[in-house]
């Protein structure tokens, strides 16, 4: 072939600077993009060997070879492939965006073929030139009596090529380095980059600088093979000690054997594991396999709690792993990483239109060769494909979830803590995943026992008939009482949803669940900083429950029947005394019979100003009134306690205003925190209290 200089053919114009400053968001890409073109070339020369039309020779290794060269600013990717003609360069490199894998994929779509080709797009080579002012290329095609070829670019749009020297099958590229680049020329972070890029493609990758000393390692000689270039062979004879028997007799014992041992040039270590623990089938792999695998690929040395082996060939291909870690208790500090490949190739990390939001707390690989990514493979294409993918991940997670739950409910509960914000947060943010987790979301109650929410609503109303037994042996008078109040409630305003009771703080609650427990009731424990849009989401898709804190309101449970009428100058006394005492003619007081008589006040709090309350807080509005919303506090006293019966029959002591603020701050403490200023009031009270109890 004669010496040929010439323009590269370019569709569009001043194409070729935008591909050298803005093909890739990331410049160091371009060693995935070689790397690739190189497995894509051995790839398909061993299909032609597949195929009969080309025979490798019995000696053959498929690499790839990476030689940095810190002195002459130089970077060598080199690999074994089918290699290029001359008029293949000109096809493939000279004519931009023509794709050789497309090229190659349509010529033998007819032959069966078991390996897939990584490249999708003819400008992966293109990315060279983000890093480097001048690229040559050396290939020697496959062909018979095929003649190597050498092109060069300075990084313009013109090209040199002519007949080269190359005396091996396949293709060497040499990038010249730009000054700004030269850090692509260091062994170690080149490491670092194909470990990123790499670690999982296809073929064994091997990094080592050119024209360095060579190493040595010493092995068993029985260990040599023919590939091993021994340098010499060390002997160490076998030692022996005189040792005394029982008799005096004396002998010679040997103490360590005879040994021969070989010292060669030390042997190259592939950067890449060619077998991803994802590629293979899930029944041959090992809970030690997986977990090794974790701790590679994450740096993470907690154990995960379980996994998800995803494994499917139709209607399109997806193998991954999905991994459990161990989440923390505050979702605002949950970071998991799913890393996307492409046919072993990495794409990028927690690709949205893929992972759905929800998993992305997860840490996991995924493998999609059938992925529609753009030009650069770092991103996809707007596609109706990606959708069903992320559905099909969705719905894999999901079944897994809920066949653990069903067939291994011990393990399920075991992990719940750790992974209940995950599938909160995936049911809020996902309606399918919600509709398949609905009955196997666990709730923990009082007495740390795992319940679903089916079985939530069966304890509640066995609850709710233990109320009405102990109703039914009431006096009838009282039942006539109530049952007039009854009456009076217009029927669209009674609410007839079931409720489901819960405590978002044991300690501070704990005068609650005192209550509950003593009248055999339950609540469940929801705690978590998610969970108040967690349960407005489930009262939604659940239209007969509705959750109510443990001290929203006290339930008829708790206290004694009596009628209105007999408590209605205690609450007109009582409430005229506290709210002269604390200062506030809003004070909503209300006066019970608590069963109890031990618990002298309690505050309720209407559960959707509660809510209200967390939604402020939410958005930084917690110093607002709540009573805007209607979250305004009632003041519950009990008639059948001795201190708020004292203070009933001796309103006018002087001691009860001290009294009432002690007994309103006692409420306070068992429902939320005090401020710092009311801490310290109490704090004084309660010295001032137990002084006059001195005197």
């Amino acid at each position: 072939m004669s010496n040929k200089h010439g323009n590269l053919s370019i569709n569009s114009d001043n194409i070729f600077p935008i591909i050298k400053k803005w093909l890739y968001s990331d410049h160091d890409i371009f060693f995935r993009e070689l790397i690739s073109n190189g497995c894509d070339a051995i790839t398909k020369l061993k299909k032609l060997d597949l195929m009969g039309e080309y025979e490798l020779p019995a000696d053959y290794e498929a690499k790839i070879q990476i030689l940095v060269n810190p002195e002459e600013k130089t970077l060598k990717f080199i690999d074994n492939g089918l290699g290029m003609t001359a008029n293949e360069v000109e096809e493939y490199i000279n004519q931009i965006a023509f794709s050789g894998a497309t090229d190659f994929l349509e010529k033998y779509k007819d032959k069966a073929s078991e390996e897939q080709i990584i490249g999708h797009f003819g400008l992966g080579f293109y990315s060279a030139f983000m890093v480097a002012d001048e690229v040559h290329i050396d290939s020697l095609s496959y062909q018979n009596d095929a003649t190597p070829v050498h092109w060069e670019c300075d990084g313009g749009t013109e090209f040199d090529m002519s007949d080269g020297s190359k005396t091996t099958v396949g293709t060497e590229i040499t990038l010249f380095l730009n000054e700004d680049c030269l850090e692509f020329a260091n062994e170690y972070r080149a490491k670092e980059i194909i470990e990123k890029y790499c670690s999982f493609m296809p073929i064994p990758i091997y990094l080592a600088k050119e024209n360095a000393e060579e190493e040595y390692e010493t092995i068993p000689a029985d260990e040599v093979t023919e590939k091993d270039k021994v340098i010499e062979t060390i002997i160490e004879e076998a030692k022996f000690e005189e040792k005394e028997n029982e008799d005096g007799t004396k002998e010679q014992v040997e103490i360590s054997p005879r040994t021969e041992k070989a010292k060669i040039v030390k042997r190259p270590v592939s950067l890449n594991d060619t077998h991803p623990l994802w590629a293979k089938h899930p029944n041959d792999c090992t809970d030690e396999e997986y977990k090794s695998f974790y701790r590679k690929v994450f740096q993470d040395y907690k154990e995960p709690l379980f996994w998800i082996h995803l494994n499917m060939d139709y209607p399109f291909n997806l193998k991954g792993i999905l991994y459990f870690p161990k989440i923390n208790t505050e979702y605002d500090s949950i970071e998991g990483t799913i890393k996307l490949y492409n046919n072993q190739v990495f794409i990028a990390d927690n690709i949205k239109e893929v992972i759905p939001e929800f998993l992305m707390l997860l840490k996991g690989v995924i493998d999609c060769p059938d992925l529609p990514l753009n030009v650069s493979r770092s991103a996809l294409q707007n596609d109706g494909f990606v959708q069903k993918i992320s559905d099909y991940i969705t719905k894999k997670v999901a079944d897994k979830l809920t066949g653990m739950c069903k067939t291994d409910k011990e393990s399920y509960e075991k992990y719940w803590d750790d992974i209940s914000p995950f599938i909160k947060f995936g049911c809020l943010k996902d309606e399918k995943f919600c509709d398949k987790m609905n009955d196997y979301i666990l709730f923990k109650n009082l007495d740390d026992k795992y319940l679903t929410l089916p079985e939530c609503l069966k304890v509640e109303e066995e609850n709710a008939e233990t109320a009405d037994g102990d109703a039914d042996t009431s006096e009838s008078s009282e039942n006539n009482s109530e049952n007039e109040t009854d009456s009076e409630q217009p029927e669209d305003e009674k609410d007839s949803r079931k409720p489901i009771y819960y405590v978002t703080d044991k300690q501070q609650q704990g005068q609650y669940i005192k209550m509950f427990k003593e009248q055999g009731m339950d609540a469940v424990i929801l705690d978590h900083n998610i969970d108040t849009s967690f349960i407005t989401q489930l009262e939604r898709r659940n239209e007969k429950i509705r959750f109510v804190r443990i001290d929203a309101d006290l339930t008829d449970s708790l206290k004694e029947e009596v009628s209105e009428e007999e408590l209605k100058e205690a609450l007109d006394t009582l409430t005229e005394t506290f709210r002269k005492a604390l200062n506030n003619e809003n004070l909503k007081v209300s006066v019970e019979k608590l069963k109890n008589a031990e618990i002298s006040s309690v505050i309720t709090l209407s559960e959707e100003g509660r809510r209200m309350q967390d939604m402020m807080k939410m958005y930084g509005m917690a110093g607002m009134d709540p009573s805007m919303f209607g979250g305004d506090q009632t003041l519950v006293l009990n008639a059948n306690n001795e201190l708020v019966t004292y203070i009933l029959e001796h309103k006018d002591s002087e001691h009860v205003p001290v009294f009432c603020e002690q007994l309103y701050d006692l409420a306070l403490l068992a429902n939320h925190p005090l401020t710092p200023d009311a801490m310290g009031k109490f704090i004084a009270r309660s010295n001032q209290i137990m002084l006059l109890l001195a005197k």
